[in-house]
């Protein structure tokens, strides 16, 4: 009797696992579950992937997510034109709006390649008044940090950055020494 392989079970397995933080443990349980449990979810999911690769692009202003050729943030009048959250990758703009308290505009800094540093002077020329970094807490985003303020220091603008420090709820025996240093040098007087 002749031994038939999984091939497009294995497939399946193999691509799952090319997403970030799916190992193959995760895999195998996800293909099994859309193959033999649940083909119509499955079909859904192929379906809104499909759809989101052929229609989702970046936005020509800010670099974020959108389905049109400016996304809905830059085309919203009522956001403040002053203030310019710089961010690390779209995903950032989509984590910092689900919480609902920055109501200025974006611009997602993947390089520092001339282009991108054109592109941000460009927006700054507009009329910005505050440059907000929010970006991961590291010594070599410090550095970017110091790269943008100084292309941009013929500019009439502020620099801040997102506050950093101990999270709440978080027992100090658990927060890395940057993190505890920063919130102690940035202490707020009560």
């Amino acid at each position: 009797m002749k031994k038939r392989s999984l091939e497009k079970f294995n497939n399946l397995v193999e691509a799952l696992q090319e997403l970030p933080t799916v190992g193959k443990k995760s895999a195998l349980r996800f293909a099994y579950h859309m193959v033999l449990n649940d083909a119509f979810s499955a079909l859904k999911l192929a379906h809104a992937i499909e759809d989101a690769v052929a229609n989702i692009k970046k936005c020509i202003r800010c670099q974020g997510i959108s389905e049109d050729e400016l996304c809905s943030i830059c085309c919203d009048n009522h956001r403040d034109e002053e203030k310019l959250c710089l961010v690390e990758s779209a995903k950032d703009i989509i984590v910092i709006e689900e919480n609902g308290t920055f109501d200025g505009r974006y611009f997602v800094i993947e390089s520092l390649d001339d282009e991108n540093i054109e592109k941000l002077r460009m927006i700054v020329q507009e009329g910005i008044k505050e440059l907000i970094f929010a970006f991961t807490p590291s010594l070599a985003n410090d550095g970017v940090i110091l790269f943008i303020e100084d292309k941009l220091s013929a500019y009439e603008i502020k620099f801040s950055k997102i506050a950093q420090g101990i999270p709440t709820g978080v027992n100090l025996e658990n927060v890395d020494m940057l993190s505890l240093s920063k919130a102690l040098d940035q202490r707020v007087r009560i």
